[in-house]
């Protein structure tokens, strides 16, 4: 490993250019028909073009056709049939000029895609073709406008050797097919549906499918198929019924009919995104597919029905309705999460998934706000698009959503989100012609409201209950103030929901729930027949994305986490008593340490309480999210309070916690949610008795193990040892390994679970882990498992020798050289340098400019870095 100070004297990189929201020009020429003809190999594949381009009615006469290009070169051009020479490429781009106002434009590229490492475009996986379009991929393949407001009906041909590619995918429907000369064999395809380059899919390769079929409400048979390779075929059977489920749940709740009579999915092995909406030919990352007890675990197997739904969702949310530019991303992908999360909310407990989405998003979304990369849900400028799949897109354009749908009802929602699909149907649209839609169909003015989409930053509010027991009038003064960037807050006036409610203090009854409307910077509201000062319930259920700041006492906060009615306010509820008292132990202030412990014992003595809401509910805040509080962090002075903390708990309530792991047994392994929940149950009693120090709790986590017939179980007792230093860790992890060692998405768990270790050796463990054998820098997912996990290991990779920053840092380097989208995700990490204490933002700032001195860095990793050192 090369020194971060000795290294980082370079100069840096030149900046790539920036595109601006504002500079969005209507295209030149549009290119209603697309004909393309593959002829496919693993080493050399021939892709023939036949472009029907359409001037645009307001572009200028003499503007030439433009046709986006990245690392590929023509072997011929023709126009109306006559060869073409006075073509030129900048920056990869074709330039042809013409006159007229239609043209039939012939193109043929070779490719090699076994050397596309880049995973964009058409490459090799494993013996497969396929490909990744989104977000500008398509120009990798062949010559096109590759830009979303571009839609076209596609015709596609494949031929290639069918002992090598016996099936062959693309998007829509087959409508033909035959035998060719010498072992050949070839598939035509047509797609009814305009539709953008970024949604063009082919795959061809030796698969086996899962079949099934589903037929709509107007009774139109539609044909599913998983595709899989050989072997792996028995454990596509939950992604088929979360596929079925989709597609029924999107008709009841939104209305939305499939509108082919094929649907498939194709899992690869080597994919740089979760999964892609290709249109009819989803293609997705195999740990969003493959699952059965023995390799997934709970959370594995949630995330593929999530992750399915979503990109069934996006067939309307995204496909039939596309964005008219990347500007717009959180048009599709923010709408579709909230669609997403809903239907998961649906299918399983609203409260736990309420729970794991807010999660979600102060783990990603709030840092991501607060430091040098924030960014509001619809950019103004990038310099890679990639940069731009971010948690704030994501997650707080759900959220967003979420908002407007609170605001307006479920009827008014339904409303404005049929009127979005009717009126733009076969359209690329923007976040406007969104909220435009919700406002007519829900009858309310969004003005304010939009600047949601147009502001980085996560607003803090501050809430002060009064109460004149004169009167028996309670008054909620409320203030909002807007930070970015980690930068001072400042008066803002956002539109926020805020759902409230004034619990009695000695029943805990409350007259009902109240949606408060705070648009102003400083608001008032008023509540009569107030006997005794309340106790304030607000932001129930995460109603806005907003830190929420008031003057709750200790008392009011154990009070509301046994007796609220809202399930999310009672588990943040217990959230802010445990981290009031962490964070003024990090700062050296001395908290009332009884009153947690009285709150857990609370709720472990309660018999009825849910076992996986009391799972959550005992949980301490993490490490991430108790420095995110804090103006300065030091991630080890946060562990050892932590640590302090959950060792108290687990030796004052250790026989209570063994009777509840020995009550958390389920016979016979299930997806019930009572069989889910004691599996979650006994996960983190199991953790607290290992807290406790107990003499047995090495035995007691190998014995779990040992004896565990599904995934969860193991995982949950590696997830203890790793932390441990006895024999069983090693003996336990050396067994994991040899049993499960020709299952790639299990290994990946192999990986991760020794780098989340937080053990003292956890660095060199890591170094070790990169050398195995099975470690590679080519499989995104084997990355992202040991050195995606290592990042979020607080107190190692934030460790003060800043070893940590400099082995992430060389991983980006090394990285960007073949996969530049992978590389870039690990410059966050390190870009929030400013909020760690001294010395450790020190060494951040090195190890970004070690990075930033590279010459010839990609697009995406020079934008983070240098935006993260501006």
């Amino acid at each position: 490993m090369l020194d971060i100070q000795k290294s980082a004297a370079a100069m840096p990189a030149i900046e790539p250019a920036t595109i601006h929201r504002e500079d969005y020009r209507p295209p030149a020429w549009f290119v209603p028909g697309v004909d393309l003809d593959f002829q496919l190999g693993l080493e050399k594949t021939i892709v023939r073009s036949k472009l029907d381009v359409r001037r645009s009615k307001s572009a200028k006469f003499e503007e030439p056709l433009l046709l986006n290009g990245d690392d590929i070169t023509p072997v011929s051009v023709k126009v109306d049939g006559a060869v073409r020479t006075d073509w030129k490429l900048v920056d990869g781009d074709m330039e042809l000029p013409l006159t007229g106002a239609a043209h039939l434009v012939e193109i043929e590229v070779e490719l090699d895609p076994s050397t596309n490492t880049q995973l964009m475009g058409l490459y090799a996986s494993n013996g497969m073709l396929c490909t990744q379009c989104e977000a500008e991929g398509f120009r990798r393949i062949t010559f096109l406008p590759d830009r979303p407001d571009v839609l076209s009906r596609y015709q596609v041909r494949m031929e290639g050797d069918k002992s090598l590619f016996p099936i062959l995918l693309c998007n829509g429907d087959k409508v033909q097919e035959g035998e060719g000369d010498d072992g050949r064999h070839w598939v035509q395809w047509n797609d009814p549906w305009p539709k953008p380059s970024y949604l063009f899919a082919l795959v061809a390769g030796d698969l086996v499918a899962n079949k099934d079929s589903f037929t709509t409400r107007s009774g139109k048979p539609v044909e599913l198929n998983i595709w899989v390779r050989d072997g792996d075929l028995d454990r596509t059977d939950h992604a088929m019924q979360a596929l079925k489920d989709s597609m029924l749940w999107d008709e009841q709740v939104y209305g939305r009919e499939y509108d082919l009579g094929l649907f498939n999915i194709v899992a690869v092995s080597d994919f740089n995104m979760g999964a892609m909406e290709n249109k009819g030919l989803n293609v997705f990352n195999s740990r969003y597919i493959l699952a059965d007890p023995e390799v997934a675990t709970d959370a594995d197997f949630d995330g593929i029905e999530g992750v399915v739904a979503h990109e069934y969702f996006h067939n309307w949310s995204g496909n039939r309705v596309t964005c008219r530019d990347w500007f717009q991303l959180s048009l599709k992908e923010g709408f579709t999460v909230y669609r997403d999360q809903s239907f998961s909310a649906d299918m399983g407990s609203a409260a736990l998934k309420r729970i794991e989405d807010v999660r979600i998003l102060r783990a990603a979304q709030f840092p991501e706000d607060s430091g040098p990369l924030a960014h509001p849900i619809r950019p103004e400028s990038y310099q890679e698009i990639s940069n731009f799949y971010t948690a704030t897109v994501y997650n707080k354009g759900a959220e967003v959503i979420r908002m407007m749908a609170t605001m307006l009802g479920a009827e008014q929602f339904r409303q404005g989100t049929d009127l979005y699909f009717d009126r733009h149907d076969g359209e690329a649209a923007t976040c406007e012609n969104f909220v435009a839609a919700m406002e007519e169909g829900g009858n309310i003015d969004f003005s304010q409201f939009r600047r949601w989409y147009s502001t980085p930053g996560t607003p803090r509010v501050s809430a002060k209950l009064h109460h004149d027991p004169q009167t028996g009038i309670a008054t909620l003064d409320v203030k909002q103030m807007l930070t970015t960037g980690g930068g001072k807050p400042a008066p803002s006036e956002m539109v926020i929901p805020l759902r409230t409610a004034l619990l009695d203090p000695e029943t805990g009854a409350h007259d009902g729930e109240h949606l408060l409307i705070l648009d102003r910077a400083e608001q008032s509201f008023t509540f009569e027949g107030q006997k005794d000062h309340p106790i304030l319930s607000i932001n129930r259920n995460f109603s806005a994305p907003i830190v929420m700041e008031n003057d709750r006492t200790s008392e009011e906060l154990a009070f509301l986490s046994a007796h609220d009615d809202d399930p999310f306010a009672r588990f943040e509820a217990m959230q802010q008593l445990m981290t009031g008292y962490l964070t003024a132990q990090v700062s050296g202030t001395p908290g009332d340490r009884d009153i947690i412990l009285h709150a857990v014992g609370a709720v472990l003595a309660d018999e009825d309480m849910d076992r996986a809401f009391k799972a959550e509910l005992v949980l301490l805040p993490s490490e991430a999210f108790l420095g995110d509080q804090m103006a300065e962090v030091d991630p080890q002075a946060i562990y050892d309070a932590r640590e302090r903390l959950r060792g108290k708990i687990a030796v004052q309530f250790e026989r209570k916690f063994r009777r509840l792991y020995n009550q958390c047994v389920p016979e016979i392994f299930s997806l019930s949610a009572d069989a889910r929940a004691d599996r979650r149950l006994r996960n983190v009693t199991l953790g607290y008795l290992a807290a406790s120090h107990v003499e047995d709790a090495a035995e007691l986590a190998y014995e779990q193990y040992r004896n565990a017939d599904n995934m969860t179980a193991m995982q949950g007792a590696l997830a203890v040892l790793t932390n441990m230093d006895c024999p069983e860790r090693k003996i336990a992890f050396e067994d994991f390994y040899k049993r499960f060692k020709d299952n790639a998405l299990v290994v990946d768990k192999w990986f991760t679970m020794q780098a989340v270790s937080q053990r003292s050796d956890a660095l060199k463990r890591i170094e070790a882990l990169s050398r195995h054998p099975d470690f590679t820098l080519a499989n995104p997912n084997r990355v992202r498992a040991l050195y995606g996990a290592f990042t979020g290991n607080q107190v190692r990779f934030h460790d003060v020798s800043g070893k940590g920053y400099g082995l992430i840092a060389d991983i980006v380097i090394e990285l960007d050289k073949q996969n530049p989208q992978t590389a870039a995700r690990f410059i966050p990490p390190l870009g929030r340098w400013r909020r760690y204490e001294r010395e450790r933002s020190e060494l951040m700032r090195l190890a970004l400019e070690k990075i930033a001195a590279q010459p010839d860095l990609s697009k995406d990793v020079s934008e983070q870095v240098h935006k993260s050192l501006a």
